[in-house]
């Protein structure tokens, strides 16, 4: 493709993409496409010569588009937000051009110290303590790994990169933990069999008293325990563990303590939520995801450190071929993580807050937790409907009830409610199971949600609602 064809098409899609902004209200949220339609539509076998930008994009809009389920829909309530925006996505859009390999400081040194500046100032935003550091993962699920490496050299020594893992480590999480921590034990080499899902309280949040019941067994058995996973904002409710409180048992036993607060923890650059970051200086390591509630398109994961000489010891590699004469005064990432090879990730988050700048992201998440507030409301003065969990930040938890029915009952009536307000293709929310009841999640986050999309939503909900339970 030469200059001026690029050039063109570069137009074509940037209007295309300037529209989708404007009109992605107007597509279903959910695809409705059935299982092997995109692949049926496409041919099985590659095109031989090369085909003109013009088919191929008519392809995109005609085949793959049916395909995609609408993620910034101002009608989204599902799973979590993958928020973008136009500053993020011009910034990605020069982050691809470049082109850039950003796994040391050689390869590209803006890459390197834009990220380094990027999260010193992410972290203060929090208000992480100072002297954190940060280096950006692609998800909260690599971060974690990453905890739970530095976690098992911790307490090995650094003797398990060496040898292997000889003897049983055990971590610490609570029941209503993400699922991306079993299967970063698993990875870790640490054995399914050796996480301890730690039972909540009435909202969903670890009992301190029986994460310390646990460890003490553990030892009794002759077990060593190794890192407690706390949670900042739960996947299924949102719930905040009490995380000063683990952080002390994990201070007195000697354990790693990791902070997974992938959701929740932006809430934090709120002045009136400060206090969600209470204990702080337990932390041993501490992630949130920019992709989620800060604007910035997937992939972006903040992963913070107290001690970073623990995290480069348990991922650093010589290779002759990547040593350079700089390598003791600068930062080499590809030694923070598990990836050799780095994208140039900084670039979109230093768009976004220096655009929006912090009392902008303060506005949108405030917007977004009084929408909650207000769903909330509705839920609770309609007595056919009640809330399942305390409302932490912007997240819902809710069902249609009827008197004396019993679980099995209500599950089904929920997932048959849920199911069709979803279809009609307005907005898609999930369910999740607390504490084997079954509830719909109402998550509000998405950039272009406004508060007539969240009344719309309660308003197809309670019409279905009406229909269903008529006699």
């Amino acid at each position: 493709m030469d200059k001026e064809t690029f050039r063109y098409y570069g137009h074509e899609f940037i209007d295309w993409v300037a529209d989708y902004f404007e009109e992605v209200e107007q597509y279903p949220v959910r695809s409705p496409v059935r299982p092997g339609e995109i692949k049926a539509a496409l041919p099985d076998r590659p095109p031989l010569a090369g085909e003109p930008m013009e088919t191929i994009f008519e392809d995109f809009r005609e085949v793959i588009m049916p395909g995609i389920t609408h993620w910034q829909h101002p009608g989204w309530f599902a799973y979590f937000p993958a928020n973008n925006s136009p500053e993020s996505v011009l910034a990605e859009l020069l982050t691809a051009g470049l082109g850039a390999q950003c796994m040391i400081w050689q390869t590209s040194p803006a890459a390197t110290e834009l990220e380094e500046v990027v999260m010193r100032w992410l972290g203060r935003m929090l208000g992480l303590p100072e002297g954190t550091s940060g280096v950006i993962q692609d998800t909260a699920s690599t971060a974690t790994l990453c905890a739970l490496l530095s976690a098992r050299e911790k307490a090995t020594g650094f003797e398990a990169n060496l040898t292997g893992l000889d003897r049983p480590l055990c971590v610490y999480t609570s029941e209503e933990g993400h699922s991306s921590i079993d299967k970063a034990v698993k990875i870790a080499g640490y054995g399914i069999e050796s996480l301890r899902h730690i039972p909540t309280d009435d909202d969903f949040a670890m009992i301190p008293e029986e994460l310390e019941k646990a460890i003490e067994n553990d030892r009794a058995e002759g077990l060593e325990p190794a890192c407690v996973i706390g949670t900042l904002g739960t996947t299924s409710s949102t719930a905040v563990d009490p995380l000063p409180e683990i952080g002390a048992i994990c201070s007195r036993y000697g354990l790693w303590f990791h902070v997974d607060a992938a959701f929740g923890g932006t809430a934090a650059l709120l002045d009136e939520k400060k206090d969600l970051l209470t204990g702080a200086e337990y932390f041993d390591s501490f992630v949130v995801n920019p992709h989620k509630w800060m604007l910035t398109n997937f992939d972006c994961s903040a992963y913070f450190v107290k001690d970073e000489e623990a995290l480069i010891r348990t991922f650093e590699i010589h290779p002759e071929y990547l040593k350079t004469g700089l390598d003791a005064q600068v930062k080499n990432f590809r030694d923070w993580g598990i990836q050799l090879g780095r994208r140039f990730r900084a670039l979109k988050l230093w768009f976004v807050i220096r655009s929006y700048g912090v009392e902008g992201l303060r506005d949108m998440i405030r917007e977004h937790i009084r929408l909650a507030s207000l769903f909330r409301q509705w839920v609770e003065e309609d007595s056919r409907f009640e809330v399942m969990a305390p409302v932490q930040f912007s997240l819902v938890c809710f069902r249609l009830k009827i008197e004396g029915a019993d679980e099995e009952k209500l599950a089904r009536l929920n997932a048959e409610l849920l199911e069709k307000v979803n279809r009609s293709g307005r907005v898609f929310m999930t369910h999740t199971s607390l504490k084997g009841r079954y509830a719909i999640r109402m998550a509000i986050g998405q950039r272009a949600t406004e508060e007539r999309h969240v009344r719309e939503a309660w308003d197809l909900l309670t019409q279905t609602a009406a229909r269903l339970l008529q006699p």
